[in-house]
């Protein structure tokens, strides 16, 4: 069956349609003469509305693009010759706070991403149709899965399960959001021919199957008619989904002709497609940047065109995870292997993390025109956004570390350590993101004493004492096996060769991203219960927590900016200026490699983290709709400040390679 399928679509390749300026677009196409079905799997190809269609699909995050380059990004997919852009929905980005939405209208901190109805809209403007994976379990090497961390303030929470307590949540947010996709269906006159049901679970450690069959329930309920679909990768079997009721789609990095012909003993008489194929690969801060030859993507993927398959490419483009949302990979529940991912998203996708052409993206534009079995219009790419160099400028003012916490609007005091998800804050729903600050004061400390704190932190900690940073900064990669990162159980340090009286004792623990694949069951940040702190034989109590979580509008108001101290030990908030008095506001990257670790602010909004002493990641990216004519005010949080430290700046991205 599939090979006489194989043969039509060689022929219909030979029929042409006109000029190409006669063609039609793809909803001229597909929409011609009424809407009468959506996307059909009874048979070993898709059809749409009746008509045979290979789904070329690219995924783009809304959530990981500045809302003002959708158009940009959506365009130069739509230019290489791909017909759907594929979303996950970030159920973190939409319910920040518990009963607290926000699809583009909430005005919450994230909320300049929320509007997804706005993003699929633009998508068929576009002449797009759209796959959407709303999860609620997403991965995407997002913070904790997508999932927001507020879930764990509920005490046995099991998420991914069908766990009352986590069902009644979805449930409510399913209300919001299914109503926003069921108006935007294909057979409606929206773009949506696909909604994935859940992610990859049978990847996961809990494959609770009466969970997945709660969440189709609950989406079929919610009106979605669409094709509804799973994946996994092919070793998965069955496990991860609804057979008979749920399309199968797969995820691979290679081997195609091994993992169609699985697919296809798997589940005869269908289409084949891979909701996963990779271009490229993510990059964790312990490693190297990591990258596809290109020869061996466009080897593999006109393999998937001629089989012939279809295919997303995750990632078409990858983008940026903003602020603290990068997730991690950690294979336990300990934490010994946790990998926290870059900011950056680059994924070495076709179109890079600034909305670059690749070689990638020249090879895809050739193949779908080569493949393609319908002669449907093609724009041309558009032009691309041209990036500047801004000159350097110097740091122009300090808020030392005591001097940030008299401006925290919340303090707790507490007899034990708080995790960050259990912190009595934003009407109850904890800290999400960020570093928690634990303080512990009046404390006499005899020469060469030792702190330790059991366990393994999650996920960084400096120590500082009396305002001095005693833990190492992270200038090396040497020092993740060192006292204060997550590698090492049990660990302890010597605090100080002098006794001490009435010292202050200063804990700053960093949530560097909460796991979205593997072990997710327990994501808590911060000092958690397996975290004891000992000075000596002496179990610590009686502390203050201070949540650092540097929202925008507290960042837009800090104040009581002192003068730079080069000579500064330990974390401190650092300000310059970017004045641009031309009207050419544009893209840049700001240079990291003159830092040790932290983070940037731009205008109020937490562009990502730096960490140049492991790599790869060595600028952040600045994209010119958040900068504006005038003053522009650059903030970095700085571990620990090098001499000669300024901004700086770089047109092109840079990354440590192997």
């Amino acid at each position: 069956m599939a090979s006489s399928f194989r043969n039509l679509l060689a022929l219909l390749s030979l029929i042409t349609l006109g000029a190409s300026a006669d063609l039609p677009t793809l909803y001229e196409y597909y929409t011609e003469g009424g809407i009468n079905s959506g996307l059909s799997v009874d048979q070993p190809y898709f059809t749409l509305n009746g008509k045979n269609i290979s789904i070329y699909s690219g995924a783009m995050h809304y959530f990981r693009i500045p809302p003002e380059l959708w158009q940009d990004r959506l365009r130069k997919l739509r230019a290489a010759g791909l017909n759907t852009v594929e979303t996950y929905v970030a159920w973190n980005i939409h319910e920040p706070q518990d009963g607290v939405f926000d699809f583009g209208d909430g005005g919450t901190d994230l909320g300049a991403f929320a509007d997804l109805a706005g993003f699929i809209k633009l998508a068929q403007q576009e002449d797009l149709l759209v796959i959407i994976r709303p999860g609620p379990y997403i991965c995407a090497e997002l913070d904790f899965g997508g999932f927001p961390s507020w879930l764990l303030k509920n005490d046995g929470i099991e998420v991914r399960t069908n766990d009352a307590t986590f069902m009644g949540y979805v449930q409510r947010y399913f209300d919001q959001l299914l109503p926003i996709l069921s108006e935007l269906q294909f057979t409606k006159g929206g773009p949506i021919i696909m909604v994935q049901v859940e992610n990859e679970l049978g990847f996961s450690w809990r494959k609770d199957i009466d969970y997945l069959q709660g969440v189709y329930d609950m989406i079929v309920a919610g009106g979605i008619v669409e094709l509804l679909s799973s994946t996994d990768g092919i070793g998965s079997g069955t496990s991860g989904s609804l057979p008979g009721v749920l399309f199968q789609t797969i995820d691979f990095r290679a081997d195609v002709q091994g993992n169609f012909a699985a697919l296809e003993e798997l589940q005869p008489n269908k289409p084949v497609m891979a909701m996963e194929f990779y271009p490229g690969w993510l990059d964790h801060w312990t490693d190297q940047h990591q990258t596809k030859d290109t020869k061996v993507f466009v080897d593999d993927y006109e393999q998937i065109l001629a089989w012939p398959g279809s295919v997303n490419l995750y990632m078409f483009h990858g983008g940026t995870n903003w602020g603290f949302l990068n997730g991690a990979s950690n294979g336990n529940g300990d934490n010994a292997n946790f990998q926290p991912i870059t900011s950056s998203y680059d994924y070495d996708a076709p179109l890079s993390e600034a909305g670059d052409y690749t070689a990638k993206y020249d090879a895809i534009r050739e193949l779908t025109q080569k493949y393609s079995a319908v002669q449907i219009y093609t724009p041309d790419p558009p032009q691309l956004i041209e990036r500047r160099v801004y000159p350097s400028v110097d740091l122009n003012g300090q808020l030392k570390f005591e001097d940030i916490l008299r401006q925290v609007p919340d303090k707790i005091d507490s007899d034990v350590t708080l995790s960050m998800e259990k912190l009595p804050i934003n009407e109850n729903s904890g800290q999400s993101y960020g570093y928690t600050v634990y303080r512990r004061e009046g404390l006499n400390i005899p020469a060469n004493s030792v702190l330790t704190i059991t366990g393994h932190v999650r996920d960084t900690v400096m120590v500082l004492v009396n305002g001095v940073l005693i833990s190492n900064a992270l200038t090396s990669s040497d020092h993740l096996n060192d006292f204060g990162f997550w590698k090492i159980e049990n660990g302890n340090i010597t605090l100080t060769t002098e006794d001490l009286s009435d010292a202050t004792l200063d804990l700053i623990v960093e949530n560097w991203g909460r796991s979205c694949y593997g072990n997710i069951y327990y994501q808590f940040k911060g000092l958690v219960d397996a975290n004891q702190v000992f000075l000596n034989d002496e179990e610590l109590s009686s502390w203050t927590i201070y949540p650092l979580e540097f929202k925008q509008s507290w960042n837009k108001n800090l104040a009581d900016w002192g003068s730079v101290e080069e000579s500064q030990s330990g974390p401190a908030l650092y300000k310059a200026t970017l004045t641009i008095d031309d009207d050419d506001i544009t893209d840049t990257f700001i240079d990291m490699r003159g830092w040790v670790r932290g983070f940037v602010i731009v205008n109020g909004i937490v562009l990502g983290r730096y960490a140049s002493g492991l790599g790869p990641q060595q600028t952040i990216y600045l994209p010119g709709p958040w900068l504006q004519k005038g003053d522009n005010e650059i903030i970095v949080f700085e571990h620990s400040l090098q001499p000669g430290s300024q901004i700086a700046f770089s047109k092109d991205s840079i990354f440590n390679t192997p």
